[in-house]
């Protein structure tokens, strides 16, 4: 399996060119569709970086990631796809401002976080900082000045978004506006990480990332660019972010206690569950390690694990977190691998790699979903996302000393 999934990214998405000026230019399909999503290919290529500083052609292709996914932002940084150039292909016909580059313009606040993250590991594991050029300090404005407008104290903003279709979760309530919200330092996000619309659009996990990566860019600002104004901006927003969310975010749960809500309005309405698309609320402490030791969050973990979350599913061929995304009974692999990036108990992490393992329905790759009493019920037989998540989950396991562990599931 690990062979299967580890390069599959490598293998089947990756479209690597070289400018003129011989900077390299990477554009990296989500799998089945040949559209770029800057969540999906930032965690695509994100197991490879621990290899960049090994292996020059490996680099290059992260740097040509890292440029195009600024590219990106500078185009619309409202988007979550993006087309390889002018294309006009996608979602066109959308109740929304579309330009030819865009693939779809739903505005997901990770979407400027993966980018920041790629980006900052890049260095860190390559000490190379060419990627930090105009266009770097122009993206991180673009992102700046969106992720302000998107904390709503300035009004509804200029972004909305309708589709006509027959899915409630492709499209926005209230004019394309979503519901109404009161600011409160957070920042809206009209779609998750699943694609999918929020209901109240305060969207918690995302806005952990968001100061995360808000804080990662502002050390690369300081440190490379000497730009202290701009990474004073960052800064002073990660922190209003993260004021929020310790006022706004924690819900005493009957049977929990405090746990971190999914979706807040800043109102007081909140939305308890869990989706399986990361950011997710059982990811962050994949994505923030230190959260690990917050027991708000180890809380949390328990509810999302739990038939109390209403998106877990458990059945006879495996248990995990789904969505509104695919519906019902469909597990997501992606949960079930975050359970075990999460996990402290050798015994929790051997019956997550033995579900995995299980419910690939013969194919030896993960697919997207399975139906939790029949695993050969599967969307997305070509999901690079979740396949590199898989590479990385082993390797991970292996570098942390588990050899025998893995070694022990027949």
């Amino acid at each position: 399996m690990f062979i299967n999934c580890f390069p599959n990214t490598l293998d089947t998405t990756v479209h690597y060119s070289e400018n003129e000026d011989g900077a390299p230019d990477t554009f990296v399909w989500t799998g089945d569709i040949p559209a770029m999503w800057l969540r999906d290919s930032g965690a695509q290529v994100w197991p490879y970086v621990q290899l960049a500083s090994q292996d020059t052609h490996l680099a290059n292709m992260i740097k040509g990631t890292i440029l195009r996914q600024l590219k990106c932002l500078v185009i619309d940084p409202y988007a979550n796809a993006f087309n390889p150039g002018p294309t006009n292909d996608g979602w066109h016909k959308d109740g929304t401002f579309m330009v030819p580059d865009v693939f779809e313009r739903k505005w997901e606040l990770d979407s400027e976080c993966y980018p920041i993250r790629l980006a900052y590991a890049y260095w860190k594991e390559t000490g190379d900082t060419s990627v930090f050029g105009g266009l770097w300090l122009e993206a991180m404005r673009s992102v700046l000045g969106v992720m302000r407008e998107q904390q709503k104290s300035d009004g509804l903003g200029k972004y909305r978004f309708l589709r006509k279709t027959d899915r409630q979760f492709d499209t926005k309530g209230w004019d394309g506006y979503g519901a109404p919200l009161k600011p409160c330092g957070l920042i809206a996000s009209a779609f998750r990480p699943s694609d999918d619309s929020t209901v109240l659009d305060f969207l918690i996990p995302s806005n952990f990332m968001a100061v995360s990566s808000l804080r990662k860019a502002a050390e690369i600002l300081t440190e490379v660019n000497g730009e202290a104004a701009l990474a004073s901006e960052c800064t002073a927003l990660a922190e209003e972010v993260e004021a929020a969310l310790k006022a706004h975010a924690i819900v005493n749960h009957p049977k929990y206690g405090p746990i971190y809500a999914y979706e807040v309005d800043g109102f007081g309405n909140v939305l308890l569950q869990d989706d399986s698309n990361v950011p997710s609320l059982l990811s962050l402490a994949y994505l923030i390690p230190e959260m690990a030791s917050d027991p708000v969050w180890q809380n949390t973990r328990r509810f999302v694990l739990s038939e109390d979350n209403p998106c877990f599913f458990r059945g006879a061929a495996g248990e995990g977190v789904g969505g509104p995304h695919i519906g019902y009974d469909m597990v997501w692999p992606m949960s079930i691998m975050m359970r075990a990036f999460t996990s402290t108990y050798d015994d929790d992490i051997r019956d997550c790699i033995a579900t995995l393992l299980a419910t690939d329905s013969g194919t030896g790759f993960i697919h997207e979903s399975f139906h939790k009493d029949d695993a050969s019920h599967f969307t997305r037989e070509w999901f690079a996302w979740q396949n590199s998540l898989f590479g990385e989950l082993i390797l991970e396991l292996v570098n942390d000393g588990k050899l025998d562990l893995l070694n022990s599931i027949q």
